[in-house]
């Protein structure tokens, strides 16, 4: 079925190539939000694991920071040689790596302690504000200042790590305040693998960036308030989003969190560009590959179509053959009588007449004879000619009956209209004036039977060719050059060989 029908193949196949691409677009759908759902476990391990190295670190700190507290408070330890009161206060703050000077800040702001020399340097750090917070709140805990360079570089970049230190009656006496290099968090972020254009940054929780990556000292200290990802940062104590970065507009998607027991926000940012960039390279391959497939798929079906239309052009072509005379050009015998079949069919259902003419060539074989077989073929093209201009209807057909014999069917005709035709027919072939010396006539002439079945005179169409031929012997024993319908007892030609010229086409009542 499917042979028969070209544009089915190129359906098929379009549907196929459409179902192939409907794969492989869910395939690749697939395979990006694959690639988007291992970037955001990577982006929450990496969040996860800098964020506990972080806080215990700042433990370790802050825990620097207790312990002088605690010596402050021990009984003599003030009365200790310099020495050791050094060891006493400040082994613990020594040891801790990045940890820079750790000070003890009497009430009004003046170093009172120096990890680093005895006597102490002199200053006043009243106006810090790792000072101002600890003497004005006396729950503020551990405070983490902005960054700072004590030094006046970039490369000494600092925080401050602060506590109260609060006498026995709870008024303020003064502040341990310890610094910390802000390489630890730069050492820190550069071992982590983000991509070529990921970030990580750390600030705190009123949004003054300490530390990002990648790294550019104007950056450290900005202040992020106000702009569209910090907003997103203080809603909740973790998430993640996509997001344009402030700093250098580039389109990341973010993992942050808040460090527990610190006022930091940790935030982790992947490059959407790198998240789907070997997505994209796989995508290309396949979708080039699955074009290819299907272009190639449906440059074949449009090819076997093509070949499918040849094939049925050649199979009409045969068909047509099969049916027509190779020397009129007319139906041949076969195809005339599956056409009278079906005729004879339709005129029975509908009650309409049919009427059938039978034309014989006048003496041919002794035209044949004088003239050879090649002049007969042209006669016999001429008189197909001239039937087939008289027969104009798209219901009627001409055929080659056999030999020098034709046959002509003419549906909804009745026997006058018949006649009419047929006697057209007659003078037309007389009118050629072929020239035949052994006919009464001296030109080439045709004889023609018609027979009509109307009613239940003729009950089938056998019956009906029977009829014309009955009729057509009649018109050669009566002289020939004449029309004889089933029945009659005269001809309507000229028996002088003249002849008839009536209406053209002429058509009885139908």
């Amino acid at each position: 079925m499917v042979t028969r029908r070209p544009n089915t193949v190129i359906a098929i196949s379009v549907v196929l190539a459409g179902a192939i691409l409907a794969i492989a677009v869910a395939l690749l759908a697939q395979m990006r939000a694959d690639a988007l759902r291992r970037a955001q476990d990577s982006a929450a391990n990496i969040s996860l694991l800098v964020e506990r190295d972080v806080s215990r670190n700042l433990e370790i700190y802050d825990l620097s920071l207790r312990a002088v507290i605690d010596g402050l408070k021990q009984p003599g330890v003030l009365d200790l040689p310099p020495q050791i009161r050094q060891r006493v206060l400040f082994d613990g703050s020594i040891s801790a790596k990045d940890m820079g000077s750790v000070f003890v800040l009497d009430e009004n702001g003046n170093v009172r302690f120096d990890s680093r020399a005895w006597p102490p340097h002199t200053g006043n750090h009243a106006d810090r504000d790792y000072f101002k917070v600890q003497r004005a709140s006396p729950g503020a805990g551990l405070y983490i200042s902005g960054p700072f360079s004590p030094g006046g570089t970039d490369e000494d970049l600092s925080i401050a790590l602060s506590r109260r230190i609060s006498r026995p009656d709870g008024s303020f006496g003064g502040v341990v305040v310890g610094t910390l290099r802000l390489t630890y968090f730069h050492r820190l972020f550069d071992g982590m693998k983000l991509g070529p254009s990921g970030s990580m940054a750390l600030m705190r929780s009123d949004g003054t960036m300490l530390m990002r990556r990648p790294y550019d000292p104007k950056t450290i200290g900005i202040n992020l308030t106000g702009t569209a990802n910090y907003s997103r940062f203080i809603t909740q104590p973790s998430g993640d989003f996509f997001g344009t970065a402030a700093i250098d507009g580039v389109e990341r998607w973010y993992a942050f969190r808040h460090i527990d027991g610190y006022p930091l926000i940790l935030d982790v940012a992947l490059s959407t560009h790198d998240i789907y960039v070997e997505w994209r390279r796989r995508a290309w391959i396949i979708g080039t590959l699955i074009g290819a497939l299907d272009a190639t798929i449906i440059a074949l079906a449009f090819l076997f179509s093509y070949q499918l239309r040849r094939r049925r052009a050649a199979e009409e072509e045969l068909r047509e053959l099969a049916r027509t005379d190779g020397l009129t050009g007319l139906n041949n015998r076969r195809a005339f009588e599956e056409l009278v079949n079906d005729e004879w069919r339709r005129a029975q259902r509908n009650g309409r007449p049919l009427s059938l003419l039978l034309i014989d060539v006048d003496n041919f074989k002794g035209f044949n004879d004088l003239y050879g077989h090649s002049a007969g073929d042209e006669a016999l093209i001429g008189v197909a000619r001239c039937i087939a201009q008289n027969v104009r209807r798209p219901g009627d057909t001409a055929a080659r009956f056999g030999g020098e014999e034709f046959a002509v069917l003419l549906p909804d005709t009745d026997a006058t209209g018949a006649q009419r035709i047929a006697e057209q027919i007659r003078a037309a072939v007389q009118a050629l004036q072929c020239r035949h010396v052994a006919s009464a006539h001296h030109v080439l002439t045709v004889s023609a039977g018609v027979a009509t079945a109307q009613g239940a005179a003729i009950a089938t169409s056998r019956a009906l060719v029977d009829a014309a031929d009955q009729a057509l012997y009649r018109a050669k024993d009566a002289g020939r050059n004449r029309v004889i319908a089933d029945g009659a007892t005269t001809d309507t030609a000229s028996r002088d060989g003249g002849t008839v010229t009536p209406d053209t086409d002429a058509r009885g009542a139908n």
